[in-house]
């Protein structure tokens, strides 16, 4: 058997199993009890340090205009 034909033939069989484990895997994980609260936080990352959306850039401009 020569080299490409053992690699084709592990590639159809035990690399497609493995891929097929691996997504049956990621999709278990993702959806596993007690994960909620971890991507509620992961989803909230881009507003947690906004009080007020400009609120810095309409101080700026408050204090130029009144000077």
């Amino acid at each position: 058997m020569d080299t490409y034909s053992w690699l084709r033939e592990l590639a159809d069989s035990w690399v497609l199993l493995a891929m097929f484990l691996f997504f049956v895997g990621s999709i278990l994980w993702v959806f596993r009890p007690g994960s909620r609260a971890v991507h509620d936080e992961t989803a909230q990352i881009p507003f947690r340090n906004d009080d007020r959306p400009g609120q810095a850039a309409q101080d700026s401009n408050t204090k130029e205009l009144q000077s």
